[in-house]
């Protein structure tokens, strides 16, 4: 055989290339697991809404009450007798519906002494309580205040009228103007302001509910 010179090179052998690791570091398992969660919640078709999702439900039917002065459908209506009762007045005196018996009267009900509405409407009785009594007819107010209260009412404003002290109320329910309110938000029962023209024989022969208090006493007048 030949022997190889000197200048005769040697074959290289094949060498593997070393690649540099890259500085980032590979992502942990659980990395990994999470982001093939998340490309397949990508992946994933969104589910169809069912029949029931889809159908709206049906609103609460809501309890509304009435608002401030509004008035129950029971209670005294025109042609009806007014009940019977018997309540003292601002000097501690009783009056009863049978004491008053042969004569017409205007019954008026009204939340409590010495407020503003209240008193407007009670100086308006006492201006005109003269022409009241030219026609024969009686004022009397009512509300839950005691006899105490009227007679301080009266003696500041000078009303020349009969104030009764339902403080138990039961004159004031039995003609149905104890009403649930609402003022503001805040719920309460309280008087609903009415007025009940009253024939001699004892039966109502007008009613006004929900009384506002400009031009009331006239319309009561040209109606006695």
């Amino acid at each position: 055989m030949a022997k190889r010179t000197r200048t005769q090179s040697r074959p290289k052998r094949a060498t593997k290339k070393k690649t540099k690791k890259s500085p980032v570091k590979a992502a942990s398992r659980p990395q990994q697991r999470r982001g093939k969660a998340a490309a397949g919640a990508k992946r994933a078709k969104p589910r169809k809404a069912s029949a029931v999702s889809k159908k709206k439900a049906a609103p609460r039917p809501r309890t509304t009450l009435p608002s401030s002065g509004a008035a129950q459908v029971d209670g005294l209506s025109e042609g009806s007798a007014v009940p019977a009762f018997e309540l003292p007045d601002q000097d501690g005196n009783v009056v009863s519906s049978s004491s008053l018996q042969g004569e017409p009267y205007v019954l008026y009900f009204y939340p409590k002494d010495d407020t503003p509405g209240c008193t407007k409407e009670a100086c308006g009785f006492r201006d005109d309580a003269g022409k009241f009594r030219e026609k024969g007819v009686r004022v009397i107010g009512v509300s839950p205040d005691k006899p105490e209260s009227h007679a301080r009412f009266r003696d500041k404003y000078g009303l020349n009228f009969t104030l009764l002290a339902d403080v138990d109320k039961k004159l004031i329910q039995a003609c149905g103007v104890w009403v649930k309110k609402q003022n503001y938000g805040r719920e309460y029962m309280g008087v609903e302001r009415s007025t009940f023209l009253v024939g001699s024989d004892g039966t109502v022969r007008k009613v006004w509910r929900r009384v506002r208090v400009d031009g009331h006493v006239g319309d009561v007048l040209d109606s006695a």
